[in-house]
């Protein structure tokens, strides 16, 4: 079952976000990596997404064909130091559709098992993910999916805000998840965009630096409903502080992989964990 509390304690059990699926195990973003995520028992997938040249969301975290996850659309290398140049932007979705992702080893994670696959749409992610919860009998999935958007990237790498955000609704709505979703961004105009298209939609603002969260939010106008920064930015301190200053906020750092760091997430209190291993996360829990 979800856990939904907006004031996380330590006696609460956290959500365990599988990020990107499982990219510990199974290629980011992919199918296979989510639907295993989900046969081990994630309480919300964490993706990102962004906009093909024909206008389609695709799930990537790259706004561009990351060299480290395969070959471009021939089957030929991609050179890091070139790989904006597959501005996915700028290409058709059937032309992603066709770069292999997952054939060969990520450096990154020793333990990922090698799948060839592919970028799948937002849509084809929602109907398989919501048809396996059925077929496993377990609870609904939730979704937290975050927007890849930064203000240099407008009309380059992305469309602008309210668009991008227009066309990620409508394919929530059509799926009928919107309820069960958190949008997240590391862009406040994104969160703005949505507060305005979608009132009732749960907003998450993502933190890598050392700002103050009260400065954050005042950049942003609101108070999100969940606070997403990066693990390695807070102690027992900010932990405590935050939810002094918020008590309605729901704390999701990212991106805990190792058990004695999930274990400190644990008595910290936090409303959910985002990791690369939610089988770790899971035994840990159980």
């Amino acid at each position: 079952m979800l856990f939904f509390s907006t004031t996380p304690t330590h006696s609460s059990r956290p959500e365990v976000h599988g990020h990107r699926g499982c990219r510990g195990l199974l290629p980011e973003n992919t199918l296979p990596a989510f639907l295993h995520a989900l046969a081990l028992g994630v309480d919300v997938l964490e993706l990102d997404v962004v906009i093909s040249q024909d206008q389609q969301v695709v799930v990537s975290h790259e706004p561009w064909l990351s060299a480290r996850l395969g070959p471009g659309p021939n089957g030929e290398p991609i050179d890091p130091r070139h790989e904006r140049e597959y501005n996915l932007y700028h290409l058709p979705y059937a032309t992603i559709r066709r770069c292999v992702v997952g054939e060969q080893p990520h450096p990154g994670f020793p333990m990922q098992q090698r799948t060839a696959t592919y970028r799948p749409l937002l849509r084809e992610v929602l109907q398989a993910t919501e048809a396996t919860c059925q077929r496993l009998g377990r609870s609904p999935v939730g979704y937290s999916i975050e927007l890849k958007s930064m203000p240099d990237g407008d009309d380059i790498f992305h469309p602008r805000p309210a668009w991008f955000v227009e066309l990620v609704l409508s394919e929530l709505v059509a799926a009928a998840v919107l309820l069960r979703t958190t949008l997240l961004s590391f862009d406040a105009r994104i969160l703005q965009a949505a507060r305005q298209l979608s009132p009732a939609l749960a907003l998450c603002l993502l933190s890598e630096d050392h700002t103050p969260a009260e400065i954050l939010f005042h950049q942003l106008g609101f108070v999100p409903e969940t606070f997403g920064p990066n693990f390695q930015l807070l102690s027992q301190r900010t932990v405590t502080d935050l939810a002094t200053r918020y008590p309605a906020i729901r704390l999701i750092p990212w991106t805990i992989n190792t058990p004695s760091d999930m274990q400190q997430a644990i008595t910290w209190g936090v409303a959910g964990i985002t990791t690369d291993y939610p089988d770790r996360l899971l035994q840990l829990l159980a």
